[in-house]
C-alpha cells in the first residue's frame, strides 16, 4: 500500500503500521490490488487522511465502503470524481444541505475534496473494494483500522462533531467520548433510508455550525 497522508497522522499510522493485524492487512490489500481490478487508486487508499489533517479535523462523517464503479472512488466517503453521476445517497445529502439553507442552486459535482480541506474526514470503515463488488473487501482487517482510528480521534481531540448516518455507521462510533465531542445520529441517506423519512429535515449541517461557532472555530462551507 501507499502511505500518502498528512504528516499530522503519522503518529497514529506509526501505532497502527507496527500491530500483526496491520501487516496483515497490508499484505492481503496488494495481493488484492496485483489479482483484481480494486479500487480507489492505491495512491488514494488513504485519501481521507491526506486531505484533512489531525490539526484542523472538525468533522467526522463515516461512510461503509468505497464506491465500486470505474472512475467513482476518490478514497473520500460519499464524495465522487469530478465528472461522475452524483450518486442517490450523495443526492439525498445535498438536497438536505439545501434545504437547511435554504439554497435553490443544486450542486453539478459530487466531489466533496471542498469539505475534507476545511477539516472534514470522510472516512469509509472499508478503504478498498473490488471493481463491480460492494463489500468485497468487508473480510479483510479495514474495520479494526478505522475503529482504532476513530478512537485515536476521540482520545486525541476535543470538540469534533462525528456525523453517524445508519445503524452501520452509529455501531463504529461506539466509543466515542461524548463528553469532549458532539455526535449526531439519523438514518443513512440512501434512497430506502430517506424514503421511509428517516434521513431528511435532521438538520445535522445546521447543527455541526452551530456547535463549531460555539467553541470559536470556523464554520464548514457544505
Amino acid at each position: 500500500m501507499q502511505f500518502i497522508i498528512h504528516s499530522s497522522w503519522q503518529p497514529f499510522f506509526d501505532l497502527e503500521q507496527a500491530k500483526p493485524y496491520f501487516i496483515e492487512l497490508t499484505k492481503q490489500v496488494d495481493e488484492e490490488y496485483e489479482t483484481n481490478v480494486c479500487f480507489p487508486p492505491k495512491e488514494l487508499i488513504f485519501n481521507a487522511f491526506n486531505k484533512c489533517s489531525l490539526n484542523d479535523l472538525k468533522v467526522v462523517i463515516i461512510g461503509q465502503d468505497p464506491y465500486h464503479g470505474t472512475g467513482e472512488a476518490n478514497g473520500l466517503c460519499f464524495s465522487v470524481n469530478d465528472g461522475v453521476a452524483i450518486p442517490p445517497s450523495l443526492k439525498n445529502i445535498l438536497i438536505e444541505i439545501n434545504n437547511e439553507y435554504e439554497r435553490v442552486f443544486f450542486p453539478t459535482s459530487g466531489n466533496l475534496e471542498h469539505w475534507a480541506n476545511q477539516g472534514v474526514l470522510l472516512l469509509n470503515a472499508s478503504l478498498t473494494v473490488r471493481k463491480d463488488l460492494a463489500n468485497s473487501h468487508k473480510h479483510l482487517k479495514w474495520n479494526v483500522f478505522t475503529d482504532n482510528a476513530i478512537q485515536y480521534i476521540s482520545e486525541n481531540t476535543k470538540g469534533v462533531v462525528f456525523l453517524l448516518w445508519g445503524s452501520f455507521a452509529q455501531k463504529k462510533g461506539a466509543k466515542i467520548n461524548k463528553e469532549e465531542h458532539l455526535v449526531l445520529e439519523t438514518g443513512h441517506p440512501s434512497p430506502l433510508s430517506a424514503n421511509r423519512g428517516f434521513w431528511f429535515g435532521n438538520n445535522h449541517f445546521l447543527k455541526t455550525n452551530e456547535y463549531l461557532k460555539s467553541l470559536n472555530k470556523q464554520e464548514i462551507l457544505w
